[in-house]
């Protein structure tokens, strides 16, 4: 039982040359990237001062960094009210002022309150189809929001309030995927004026 190690080869490793390889063809510690760095933000509404509120938690860009951070965390239906999570491209601040933002808009998805079990679920297929880079103009997106309200909301935001095959593939993908009976609507960061409804 003494005799020669079996040497593996899979893909590019090599057993012998790299111990990270294991029995199962699994390599260890080798994650998947996503193809941005997201970070994740909390307004707190704890302060009168708005951007105080604001708090940069953390940012990742691996899927399992994403699952860690996903177990550890509340879920938004635990916030309290007037509290918001985010999560958004690194570069790229929560708030209509960022440069990223500037012209930009959101498809806005209305949820109950005490509808917690689907403003949860909402909340990370949102997410997931967002860092997955699941839409044909993801460079157009950069977040998305979750408002803790008495009606709770879920925002996807976008670059450009003007870019309407944008806006529209984004959105028909949207109602698709969380299979939304009701309407969501687009509108402009500083307008409650509706430019798309599906």
């Amino acid at each position: 039982m003494g005799g020669k190690r079996e040497k593996k080869v899979i893909g590019n490793y090599d057993s012998e040359k790299n111990n990270d390889v294991v029995n199962n063809n699994v390599v260890k510690g080798v994650k998947h990237p996503l193809n941005n760095s997201w970070s994740f933000w909390m307004f707190t509404n704890k302060k009168s001062v708005w951007e105080e509120n604001l708090i940069k938690l953390t940012t990742f860009d691996t899927v399992e960094d994403y699952w860690s951070l996903y177990h550890h965390m509340k879920c938004p239906s635990g916030l309290d009210l007037g509290q918001e999570y985010a999560i958004f491209k690194d570069d790229i601040r929560p708030m209509w002022e960022d440069k990223a933002n500037k012209f930009g808009g959101r498809w806005v998805i209305n949820l109950e309150k005490t509808q917690n079990s689907d403003l949860d679920a909402v909340w990370l297929y949102v997410v997931l189809l967002l860092i997955g880079n699941n839409f044909e103009n993801s460079d157009a997106i950069c977040g998305a929001v979750v408002n803790i309200r008495q009606k709770s909301k879920i925002g996807i935001w976008i670059s450009d309030s003007r870019n309407k095959k944008a806006i529209d593939e984004i959105g028909r993908k949207l109602k698709f995927n969380l299979s939304l009976q009701s309407k969501i609507n687009f509108h402009a960061h500083n307008s409650n004026k509706n430019i798309f409804t599906l």
